[in-house]
């Protein structure tokens, strides 16, 4: 890895607004679960309140707009997945049940193996 593949803060103003924006947003968080006693919509303002805030200090920063076009990105390519439809699903998972069936009966057989094995042959242990 060359040192140029490296990503940092470049300056301490950066560095600030970054540490600035996660607090806001994680007051935001908090202030939302603290508050319960508010009345919902207070609580909803709060949480997208800190949110907002968080989210508009990190874009004047150089990471801070590298992470939100990542996650504008992100949210691009999961748009173009091709999601399966109702019966492919259904289908998957149907297989999935019958194979975790069938690997709990093998399971359940060599345990039983095993304790035959080990308690009424090597130890002599009758039930």
């Amino acid at each position: 890895m060359n040192k140029t593949d490296v990503q940092t803060i470049g300056s301490g103003t950066d560095s600030v607004l970054v540490g600035l924006a996660i607090v806001i947003a994680l007051a935001g968080i908090i202030g939302f679960s603290f508050w319960s006693d508010f009345p919902m919509l207070a609580r909803v303002g709060i949480l997208l309140g800190g949110l907002v805030g968080g989210g508009g200090i990190a874009w004047f920063t150089n990471p801070g707009r590298r992470f939100i076009g990542f996650a504008v990105e992100s949210y691009d390519e999961a748009k173009r997945v091709t999601w399966p439809g109702g019966k492919e699903t259904a289908q998957t998972t149907w297989v999935v049940f019958a194979f975790v069936a069938l690997m709990s009966l093998l399971l359940f057989a060599v345990d039983k193996i095993i304790e035959w094995g080990l308690y009424d042959l090597l130890l002599g242990w009758k039930r």
